[in-house]
């Protein structure tokens, strides 16, 4: 099942960033929402909020480390936990982060609400959103 998660990150991922280049690209952004949520195309050469641009090789190497920590508690977690799923989550997106950033040399961002600081994309939400859950997971688990 983790292997499913993992995949359907990715093909999510990158069908909508693909959506983003072909259409939002040319016209930089459109709002669905106007002055609350917005599609907008970004380049982020950084990580979140920006911070670290051009750090391109830096990032590609922290992704690859991490993404073999995942894989190795994903072996090492039983099968089918919840645990393991949300590692999947986070694992399908800093892959299809990765796939950016060696393709292009940087990430695509389109999903721009306008109260937040950051335009972000579908990667970056699987990975917030299973590391919620990670951490939702470590603190309240039960004690054996």
């Amino acid at each position: 099942m983790e292997i499913i998660i993992v995949a359907f990150v990715i093909l999510f991922d990158q069908v909508t960033k693909y959506l983003a280049v072909k259409y939002l690209m040319p016209i930089g952004s459109y709002p669905v929402i106007k002055n609350f949520f917005h599609l907008t195309y970004v380049e982020n050469k950084g990580a979140a909020f920006g911070m670290l641009q051009n750090k391109t090789l830096f990032f590609i190497v922290i992704t690859v480390i991490v993404g073999a920590v995942l894989i190795y508690s994903m072996i090492k977690l039983p099968g089918n936990s919840v645990y393991n799923y949300t590692l999947a989550m986070i694992l399908g997106g800093a892959i299809g982060n990765l796939i950016d950033r060696v393709r292009l040399g940087y990430v695509v961002d389109f999903i721009d609400f306008k109260f937040f600081p950051a335009v972000f994309n579908v990667a970056d939400s699987f990975i917030v959103i299973g590391a919620i859950i990670l951490g939702y997971l470590m603190i309240f688990r039960e004690k054996a």
